[in-house]
């Protein structure tokens, strides 16, 4: 099959475990060069970061309200990003999917990830919506009036990285601590804390059932069979083995699950 027929088709999908967010750049960079090339088809990275705020283009300086050193003093770095949308946190517990794609129509492929994750909450319990026709900063997922799901993209000649963030059983302190989404007074949510039955911890709402809930669902909602694929085939390995290379035994604790071979 070529890669035309395999875009036309299948949606590769890749599980990768925890990776900073440098790394994760790198990876974006190495596989949308091949996607522009026709070297490998539409893909789907699904993975947690380090702890994090990423700034968005249309982050201001009000999104910080304190100096960055408070928040490196509670362990979250702060990095500009050439993604849409403004501030949010990244966390071990929240996943995070990239989806590099050949798109026509941005405002279409923000509403199929939307409707990709409102499928998979529903899977796992949790009623979520749209939002998006009350204006541009109100993109994502919400449950009622808290945000579950964050979405900014970045679309170069024609290919999408970046992505999305879905809180499943994070931390969501450190989004109290910043003007998440450039929305002063939004209520962050997640999957365990909206558990209708108390039972938050329940294995069909841990992260790792959700994450193939949300790979299911996404590659449905674009009419593809989902393949799952190593790093390796995607040529990444090396660039995620010198990660985990550089990880100090402080942040070890973090990787609680294996790369794929």
């Amino acid at each position: 099959m070529t890669v035309a027929e395999a875009s036309r088709n299948e949606l590769w999908v890749c599980h990768l475990g925890v990776v900073p967010y440098r790394t994760a750049i790198a990876v974006q960079e190495l596989i949308s060069a091949s996607r522009r090339a026709e070297e490998l088809p539409d893909t789907l990275l699904l993975l947690e970061h380090p702890p994090l705020y990423t700034r968005g283009r249309r982050s201001g300086a009000e999104d910080l309200p304190f100096p960055e050193a408070f928040y490196r003093a509670k362990g979250i770095d702060v990095l500009a990003t050439d993604r849409g949308g403004r501030l949010t946190y990244h966390g071990p517990g929240q996943l995070v999917g990239y989806p590099i794609m050949r798109i026509a129509d941005v405002d279409r492929f923000l509403r199929t990830i939307e409707d990709a994750i409102v499928v998979a909450l529903a899977g796992a319990g949790v009623a979520a919506r749209s939002r998006h026709d009350e204006g541009i900063d109100y993109t994502g997922v919400w449950v009622q009036e808290r945000k579950i799901a964050s979405i900014g993209l970045h679309v170069s000649r024609g290919i999408s990285t970046h992505g999305f963030a879905v809180n499943v059983e994070n931390d969501l302190e450190p989004f109290s601590w910043v003007i998440a989404c450039g929305l002063p007074d939004v209520s962050m949510t997640s999957l365990a804390r909206e558990s209708s039955d108390g039972c938050a911890r329940a294995p069909e709402r841990s992260l790792a059932c959700f994450r193939r809930r949300v790979a299911h669902s996404f590659c449905g909602a674009h009419g593809r069979r989902q393949r799952l694929v190593s790093p390796r085939r995607l040529g990444i390995d090396g660039l995620l083995a010198q990660a985990a290379a550089r990880t100090s035994p402080a942040s070890a604790d973090l990787q609680r699950e294996p790369l794929p071979a």
